[in-house]
């Protein structure tokens, strides 16, 4: 019996089909998105422990990293190994309920991580632009204030997807043509007019997204500027390397985040494969580059790090 029979899933289940016309190889695509995934969990546990044990590294840069890394690990956790289940053990039903929770974790803290984004541009502008008054205009408690307004933000936006989904009638066959559940992907199935709360979606993701990348790339405008007017060379250009690895990662996110949106609004000639594995991209790869980017390349955090682990093997 293939997905398409109603008899196969449950009333209260859908049938992920994973990415349509791929079907073959998700063996093969679930290998690299598995290592992937390895690498997200361990670089980001590593920041987390890292600084959580140097009490030298309790300042903003790295406060808001180790909200990224959290960030990180809840978004490719909530979607890696329920996607591995269906690429390795053909594990294609998934139960409304936890549907819709996977929605809300995939949504409210993919905005969650714009906001971290953002606050990392701020904190970075200060700190450049601003140097003697960094530790006065971001203290610790304004930090925490910041990451909870991301944190509320996030909550706020998109609590309400899952209650509305959970209001709508399905009279259609339950398959998403997804690897995961996708608002957008779901509210197709409803057999009512679902204009207003497609609307709602759009315009909550649109403006937060396109908000949080203006001010972002304002702040490194900024802050390229002042890169460019350090008296020192050496000095300017590893302010420019370290920015220029933040702008790529920060390009990543949006660049994927963003031809999702709009091939869901536009792109209904766009191959349904293609844009299903930039959806998985966009999900995967920032939790994967983030640990690298912030991590690996920050020295502080590096160099604690290697002292931490010959300490563990000495």
């Amino acid at each position: 019996m293939g997905p398409a029979n109603e008899s196969r899933v449950s009333p209260n289940a859908f049938w992920l089909m994973g990415i349509p016309g791929l079907e073959h190889l998700h063996v093969w695509i679930g290998i690299p998105f598995c290592s992937m995934y390895a690498v997200a969990v361990v670089g980001n546990v590593t920041i987390l422990a890292v600084v959580r044990a140097e009490r030298s590294l309790h300042e903003p840069m790295f406060l808001f990293l180790c909200m990224l890394s959290v960030t990180d690990l809840v978004l490719s956790s909530s979607t890696l190994p329920r996607m591995l289940c269906l690429f390795w053990l053909g594990a294609h039903d998934i139960a409304f309920d936890a549907c819709l929770a996977q929605m809300f974790f995939i949504h409210s803290f993919t905005a969650m991580e714009s906001g971290f984004f953002l606050a990392m541009a701020i904190d970075r502008y200060v700190a450049i632009c601003d140097p003697l008054r960094h530790a006065t205009i971001l203290t610790h408690s304004r930090v925490v204030e910041m990451g909870a307004a991301v944190v509320l933000r996030g909550v706020a936006f998109f609590s309400p997807h899952p209650i509305l989904l959970k209001q709508l009638p399905y009279c259609r066959t339950p398959v998403i043509a997804h690897t995961y559940c996708e608002f957008m992907a779901v509210v197709k199935l409803a057999c009512t007019d679902t204009g207003a709360t497609k609307r709602y979606s759009l315009v909550a993701a649109f403006g937060m997204g396109s908000c949080d990348c203006f001010f972002i790339a304002f702040s490194y405008i900024l802050i390229l500027r002042a890169v460019f007017h350090l008296p020192s060379q050496e000095a300017s250009l590893k302010a420019l390397g370290t920015c220029g690895s933040h702008v790529c990662v920060i390009f990543v996110f949006y660049s994927t985040a963003g031809f999702t949106f709009l091939t869901h609004r536009f792109g209904h000639s766009v191959a349904p494969h293609i844009h299903i594995f930039i959806a998985n991209v966009y999900l995967l790869v920032p939790p994967f580059l983030n640990p690298i980017v912030y991590g690996v390349r920050t020295k502080k955090i590096r160099d604690h790090a290697l002292s931490i682990l010959q300490v563990k093997l000495s």
